[in-house]
């Protein structure tokens, strides 16, 4: 057995930024610290936060009053932050600012009448997050897949037309979704910059690499998280055998894997830790590694957390 490890994997800057904040706030406020949501969409993460008093919460009724509240990184509605402003709760929003890219366009196209439409997984909470930005009279569309766009032909027909997406998409797909609503629209507008983030297509772009040298992909990563469960679509999708991996420590491996090439990479809120976790399952093989992209992205921190 031979493994090759894609590069890049796992986290990205939007989640080390997020987990930093959370990270910072417990030094600073101390415990309990609630987060609403998941900070970051992985188990391993969230129970090492939950060890050190962090409180993670669905609701703000959970939330007593004069805490400090922590934002998810996936994006809030702008409802949920205001009843935070409204009980006087202390909070730090850990929006990634990818995400926050998103909302600005949202807000942009609804305040000059266009109708928007969002193209992500219904549920998710980024996009619970950003369909949230729809105030009375307003309406954002959302698109799971092309079948869904005729039906919206028939309800917006010579509309005024943004497009958005959520950032955690498989750019393929979402490609396909693009051409049709172009095609099926003739007043819409598309966002100037890509809504996908960086780190999601350099993934994505990465494994696509990686399946044309391995034979089999393990793709590490939390059930819930979109950008994860992209990844291992587009391995499947290549033709290639491949499986998600929640927690390494509980993988047995096939023994049909004996002697075959394992390509491995992992989502962008997987601790690299969980890589080394897994390279031990499969027993220490070789390891390579493929270097598609080198990353260098940061983003700043808040600064009520600085001035602290």
């Amino acid at each position: 057995m031979k493994i090759i490890l894609a590069e890049p994997r796992g986290f990205c800057a939007g989640v080390n930024r997020a987990i930093e904040i959370v990270e910072l706030a417990l030094k600073i406020y101390g415990t309990p610290l609630y987060v609403r949501h998941e900070i970051v969409h992985n188990h391993h993460v969230v129970n090492d936060l939950k060890n050190k008093g962090v409180v993670f919460v669905e609701t703000l009724e959970e939330v007593p009053d004069n805490s400090v509240l922590i934002f998810s990184a996936h994006g809030t509605s702008p409802k949920i932050i205001d009843t935070a402003k409204e009980r006087g709760l202390k909070f730090v929003d850990a929006v990634c600012p990818l995400v926050t890219k998103v909302h600005l366009e949202i807000s942009k196209a609804l305040k000059t009448n266009r109708k928007v439409i969002y193209i992500g997984h219904k549920g998710h909470q980024e996009v619970l997050g950003a369909l949230g930005y729809a105030k009375e009279n307003e309406e954002i569309f959302l698109v799971e897949k092309v079948e869904d766009i005729e039906e919206l032909a028939k309800t917006l027909k010579d509309d005024e037309i943004s497009v958005t997406t959520q950032t955690t998409l498989s750019v393929d797909d979402t490609k396909e979704i693009m051409d049709h609503l172009a095609k099926t629209f003739s007043k819409i507008e598309f966002p100037k910059s890509d809504d996908i983030c960086y780190a999601t297509q350099n993934r994505q772009d990465a494994v696509k690499e990686l399946v044309k040298i391995c034979d089999h992909i393990l793709i590490i990563g939390s059930r819930t998280s979109s950008n994860t469960l992209r990844l291992l679509e587009l391995a499947i999708k290549s033709g290639k055998s491949a499986e998600l991996i929640p927690n390494p420590l509980e993988y047995r491996p096939s023994e049909d894997l004996n002697n075959k090439i394992i390509g491995i990479s992992s989502g962008a809120s997987a601790p690299d830790f969980l890589v080394q976790d897994l390279i031990k399952q499969l027993g220490s093989p070789p390891v390579t590694t493929l270097v598609f992209k080198e990353e260098h992205v940061e983003f700043p921190l808040p600064k009520e957390l600085i001035k602290n």
